[in-house]
């Protein structure tokens, strides 16, 4: 998967080896950005990509970017979030669904963490905050293409469940999830071991050290509380190995619907 790329506000003199790096190191054919936005105010970014030698198609509404997409086939989208005729978040996922999967930066006018992590969480591959530092947006864009699409991502995935180990969050379906340190720590060693089988003593031995040796009943409290916060209530997402532990399936779908 791809990671959110943080460089900060970039010094000139840096700046300025940063855009010719881009100017002088680019391919033999000009990469080709697609840009979905209706806002003027992109207008300065999309001059500065053509001076830097892109060719820069533009798509003024979520209808548009996907027969652009296909014709231009882009080496990365810029994307807007709000959008004359909807939601930036639905135009992604038209996107990919048309197998368009270049690198994608979404830029919006909200600095809500709800948001960012719906895009990340959707697959983008960075999310810039209007207004923005065009030289900075710029570097960011140029770091996507010469990533492409084979950056890590420092997020532990499994089915719709995130954990960020250096923030110790969570999320589930892009909402995130409060945990307390035991739980966390049980969940990520769950996460880590996806698709596999781990014994009751192993998580004793990995998340409990020597604390409850040998009591296997705080274990069965603790994936109680996990799937009790995740919504595992048909026990889909964290399944039971009768006689043996526990298996965090990697095709787990969406939680299950509230009884009414």
């Amino acid at each position: 998967m791809s990671r959110l790329i943080r460089l900060g506000r970039v010094h000139p003199s840096r700046r300025n080896r940063i855009l010719h790096h881009v100017k002088v190191h680019r391919s033999s054919r000009p990469r080709r950005v697609l840009v979905v936005d209706a806002d003027s105010g992109t207008r300065p970014l999309l001059k500065r990509l053509r001076e830097l030698g892109f060719d820069v198609y533009v798509a003024g509404c979520g209808e548009d970017a996907v027969p652009a997409g296909l014709s231009v086939r882009p080496d990365l989208v810029v994307l807007d979030v709000i959008l004359p005729d909807g939601d930036g978040f639905e135009t992604y996922g038209a996107l990919r669904a048309a197998g368009i999967d270049a690198p994608l930066l979404f830029l919006t006018a909200h600095d809500r963490t709800e948001a960012k992590v719906r895009g990340l969480m959707m697959g983008a591959d960075d999310y810039v905050t209007k207004p923005f530092e065009l030289d900075e947006v710029v570097a960011r864009i140029h770091v996507l293409l010469r990533r492409g699409r084979a950056l890590d991502c420092r997020l532990l995935r499994v089915g719709d469940v995130a954990l960020d180990p250096t923030t110790r969050e969570v999320w589930r379906e892009g909402a995130q999830v409060a945990l307390s340190r035991r739980e966390f720590d049980l969940l990520g060693f769950l996460m880590g071991n996806a698709g596999q089988v781990v014994t009751k003593a192993q998580i004793l031995d990995r998340v409990w050290r020597s604390e409850f040796h040998g009591e296997s009943g705080v274990v069965e409290t603790y994936v109680y509380y996990l799937r009790r916060k995740l919504g595992d209530r048909d026990q889909s997402l964290i399944r039971t190995v009768r006689g043996v532990g526990y298996l965090m399936a990697r095709d787990a779908g969406h939680r299950a619907p509230s009884a009414r």
